[in-house]
């Protein structure tokens, strides 16, 4: 004997906990993950390849989390995140926080402390001295488990939560003991569950929504993340009301922005929130109403306000609710539409509101308006544009891209993070090949992630980039300069973009002037692969 402990043998392995928990999660039809393997995490990786899933190594786990978000996004299913303990798992908090304040469906899996050695901060590699109660602060919820079997069934409970009530992100710590030690957990546990009848709103709340909707005259609807899923509902209610449609940017094309009666994810803007506010009856459909979609304290209504939400809480949120209605917009608004028979109502002529949003669009930054729009032609219609906190995005982008299909801007803006459009596209393209991909972000928002070009040209995706460099953090710098301070760690040293990018293995392309912007992202999106458009601070 040479004192080295001998591996044990693979079959030891062969149905531990993390097969469990991943067996489980792939019967509910996820086949993906994003993550990073660690020393700690072996066992929730071992059985992917068995079970079909595909692994996505992230070159942080933050960026796993942001490609869960758009892979998400896409498949209408969760995104599941796999981290090591301790760092790992802090480095994945960002976008749980992210998926906390948008609303996303989320799983992190990770290892913890075996089970007794709690809290013995003894110096064991990773030790967190309360990882569960950590992720607790950002999460829905935050499980440490204690058996194979406890742990199948909060992923029960995760796919529950996701399908009847508000989503949010939910995090699995599985100590390493019972991760690597055998499931007994029956193969019928492992199967995933039927989903429950969605809540359908209470009768009486049905009704006296319908009577107040009769007897609106100038009805609005505004429609939030919440919605998304109910576009088809939207849409109809829209149509026999003759209600324009106002959106969040989590609600973004709800109502496909070409039609007739969509005023677009404008409500940052004052004209489009005189709309909302001037009617007799708003419809706030899946939203919170909060400050970062509004751009304002609050949207002060003079009418009647219809509320829908999945969630009681937040029913009279930001804004109180005449009728309030607890239940999935979807099937709520069947009810609201078999209650409401009769001819559609004509449609209001939307051209002088359509042209003040506009206006006040071009007047706050009109240079980036211009090149936004200069960037949305070049776009496919069906592309799906993920985004950044990055001022292309929120002043400019977000309001001139006109999309089809809801989940078609990546976008996060309420906590607005920076880091997440570059993962969360790769996301999206590893979710479907059959739309386009584009991430739009800014030079400042492009050096958070920019290692997970390496991902992207390791899993050999057709992703464009398109980086408006304006320096460093420009909006920071003016922020500065209206209080009066001199300008202190807001212009930044860049690299050769374009170089960079070959670097990776990607292909960097230089844009030399307006109009060779648009030109350029056709070229890249034609030619496929990993594509870097740098446009420099010159273009601008």
């Amino acid at each position: 004997m040479t004192g080295v402990e001998a591996a044990p043998a693979a079959d030891a392995f062969a149905d531990t906990a993390g097969r469990a928990v991943l067996e489980t999660i792939r019967s509910y039809g996820v086949t993906t993950v994003f993550g990073i393997p660690g020393t700690h995490n072996l066992e929730l990786y071992r059985p992917l390849a068995d079970l079909g899933i595909r692994a996505v190594t992230n070159r942080h786990e933050q960026g796993s989390g942001y490609g869960a978000d758009g892979w998400s996004q896409q498949t209408g299913l969760p995104g599941v995140v796999i981290t090591t303990s301790g760092p790992g798992l802090q480095n994945a908090m960002s976008a749980m926080g992210t998926a906390f304040c948008e609303s996303r469906p989320l799983i992190v899996l990770s290892p913890g402390v075996a089970l007794g050695a709690e809290f013995r901060d003894v110096g064991t590699l990773h030790e967190t001295k309360d990882a569960s109660a950590m992720v607790a602060a950002v999460a829905e919820w935050s499980r440490r488990v204690s058996s194979a079997a406890e742990a199948v069934e909060a992923v029960h409970d995760a796919f529950t939560l996701f399908r009847t009530g508000r989503p949010r992100p939910v995090h699995i710590e599985i100590p390493l003991d019972v991760l690597e030690r055998p499931a007994a957990v029956p193969a019928a546990d492992r199967i995933a569950r039927p989903a429950l009848q969605p809540a359908g709103g209470a009768a009486d709340a049905i009704r006296d929504a319908v009577a107040v909707l009769e007897r609106a005259a100038s009805p609005v609807i505004i429609a939030g993340g919440g919605a998304t899923r109910a576009a088809a509902g939207v849409t109809a209610l829209a149509e026999r009301l003759g209600a324009p449609v106002l959106t969040t940017l989590n609600g973004k094309a709800t109502v496909d922005e070409r039609h007739p009666l969509s005023l677009g994810a404008n409500l940052r803007l004052a004209a489009a929130r005189a709309v909302a506010e001037s009617a007799d009856v708003l419809i706030v459909l899946g939203s919170k109403l909060g400050e970062a979609e509004l751009w304002a304290p609050t949207l002060d209504a003079t009418g009647s306000v219809l509320r829908v939400d999945i969630s009681a809480a937040q029913l009279d949120k930001n804004l109180d609710a005449t009728v309030a209605i607890e239940g999935d917009c979807a099937t709520v608004l069947d009810g609201l539409l078999a209650g409401l028979p009769g001819k559609p109502r004509p449609r209001p002529d939307l051209a002088v509101v359509r042209s003040a949003i506009a206006a006040e669009t071009r007047a706050a930054l009109p240079e980036t308006v211009a090149l936004a729009e200069r960037i949305a032609s070049a776009l496919p219609e069906d592309a799906i544009v993920a985004g950044d906190s990055s001022q292309i995005v929120y002043m400019a982008l977000a309001n001139t891209l006109v999309q089809p299909m809801p989940h078609s801007l990546l976008y996060t803006p309420t906590y607005a993070t920076l880091g997440y459009g570059l993962p969360a596209a790769i996301g999206a393209r590893v979710a479907q090949d059959d739309r386009p991909v584009v991430a739009v972000v800014g030079d400042g928002a492009l050096m958070f992630c920019v290692n997970e070009l390496a991902t992207a040209v390791e899993q050999r995706l057709d992703l464009t980039i398109v980086c408006v460099d304006n320096g460093g953090y420009a909006e920071i710098r003016q922020n500065e300069v209206d209080r009066g301070i001199v300008p202190v760690g807001v212009d930044l040293v860049q690299p050769d973009w374009a170089a960079l990018a070959d670097a990776f293995g990607a292909t960097g392309r230089r844009v030399a002037g307006t109009a060779d912007v648009a030109p350029a992202i056709r070229d890249a999106i034609a030619a496929g692969g990993v594509q870097l458009v740098h446009i420099s601070q010159a273009v601008l």
